[in-house]
């Protein structure tokens, strides 16, 4: 079967790597069922003369060469008995999948940066950092250049769904209102992104026009796979606690206080009974954690609460799905769910800002009961405070209350309203959340 493309920017992310002069073996890290090794593979074929791929999982007989030797010649000696292309420096990419399964290989990836740096390797593995913190793997660091992958973004949604909206806002050269037109189109899109999310499959059976109960099984069934990797990789003791976090996501963000709370889970949860759950969520991709800030100092990570934070779903589609939210409440803009249709927004958002922000995640900022601000990033010498809304209701003043306390040179706000800039304030519409660090370059 044949699907239509969607260009990923992960493939000028390994462009850049491979042009790199400080290039070492390169290791992809992100969630199940993202595209990783499509990617990988793409890239082999548009930039090498040669692609060849080692899978640990299909090829378990690859890990007997491994243990035999950490030599790159004699490795690369024995790999080309596999391969039906020729294993070429700087022409030939050499890709390791499911390296997880081979710990040796892994570990390899040292060897190769050391004495053979001419070879072009680059590696990706299912929940590697489950897997790593399982049985105790050795990673070698500062031998491996970590890339992190993300779902699809909505910017990158857009470009196969209406490449001309997608060219008119990618070339904008000033901050001013867009024609309605332009606008009305952002907002239709983003609202079919949001209901499919990222999941390269979701993406193809909307965008193909497939049928949304199409677009829900796809969805089931990768959250499906996502239960059945509880019981491979976690110990049996986390499984039911990794089980009740994944699927307590949906209270924990209906709330208004979106906090994540213990409680919600189980009654007399504890924090130290969850953590590792909490942590093993965390390393396979699946959740992102946003810490609580008690001010908007540099860096930021200095003044984060390590016990008060929020957790996002690694996808808006999936964690819809996962509440079991019909996909007619975001296309209805005055549809009920105000609070859970608030929560997504966040969740989009929050997936266009992390391939942009460098592998950190936001944090968020409160004061007392009084206000909260969705997300605070840095981006360069500022700390520049976000604020979130489902619609184009912009009421409230959490925004207004953290201006008046900490007084940035540039706060955001995301919405449905239209772009505008005025008195330090960028209104911005969520759907351009992706652009976000263009448009702040063109700011007076």
């Amino acid at each position: 079967m044949c699907f239509m493309r969607i260009e990923r920017d992960i493939i000028k992310t390994f462009k850049q790597w491979k042009s790199s002069p400080n290039r070492q073996p390169a290791l992809v890290l992100g969630a199940r069922q993202i595209g990783k090794t499509w990617a990988m593979e793409t890239f082999g074929r548009e930039c090498y003369d040669y692609c060849v791929k080692f899978d640990f999982d299909r090829q378990p007989e690859l890990k007997s060469i491994f243990k035999i030797t950490k030599e790159p010649a004699r490795l690369l000696t024995e790999l080309a008995l596999y391969s039906e292309h020729p294993i070429l420096p700087g022409k030939t990419l050499i890709i390791f999948d499911e390296i997880q399964e081979c710990e040796e290989a892994l570990n390899s990836l040292k060897y190769f940066s050391e004495d053979a740096p001419q070879y072009h390797i680059i590696a990706a593995g299912s929940l590697l950092g489950v897997a790593v913190r399982k049985r105790r793997m050795t990673v070698p660091v500062g031998k491996v250049n970590v890339i992190r992958m993300y779902p699809v973004t909505f910017k990158e949604f857009l470009l196969s769904s209406d490449v001309k909206t997608y060219k008119y806002v990618d070339s904008l050269e000033e901050i001013r209102h867009l024609p309605e037109i332009i606008l009305n189109k952002l907002r239709s899109e983003y609202r079919r992104y949001q209901i499919c999310g990222g999941m390269p499959r979701s993406v193809v059976s909307l965008l193909e026009n497939q049928g949304m109960a199409t677009v829900e099984q796809v969805l089931q069934d990768i959250l499906d796979l996502y239960e059945l990797d509880f019981a491979r990789y976690a110990e049996p003791r986390e499984i039911p606690r990794i089980h009740a976090i994944w699927h307590s996501l949906p209270s924990q963000l209906s709330k208004e206080n979106r906090k994540f709370v213990y409680k919600v889970i189980k009654t007399g949860a504890r924090s130290k009974d969850y953590e590792d759950a909490l942590m093993w969520l965390e390393e396979a991709g699946m959740i992102h954690r946003v810490y609580n800030i008690s001010k908007p100092g540099m860096p930021l990570t200095a003044y984060q609460h390590t016990d008060a934070f929020k957790i996002y779903a690694c996808d808006c589609g999936l964690l819809r799905h996962l509440a079991h939210v019909p996909a007619s409440i975001l296309t209805d803009p005055i549809a009920n769910y105000t609070e859970f249709k608030g929560a997504i927004a966040e969740n989009a958002v929050l997936q266009s800002l992390l391939p942009i922000s460098a592998g950190f995640c936001p944090s968020y900022w409160t004061s007392a009961a009084t206000a909260e601000v969705e997300f605070v990033i840095q981006h360069n010498e500022d700390v520049i405070p976000i604020e979130v809304k489902a619609e184009t209701n912009i009421s409230g003043n959490s925004l207004s209350i953290y201006n008046n306390k900490y007084h940035p040179r540039l706060r955001v706000r995301f919405s449905m309203q239209n772009l505008q800039y005025n008195g330090g304030l960028l209104s911005c519409p969520s759907p351009l959340a992706g652009w976000l660090h263009n448009l702040i370059a063109k700011l007076p």
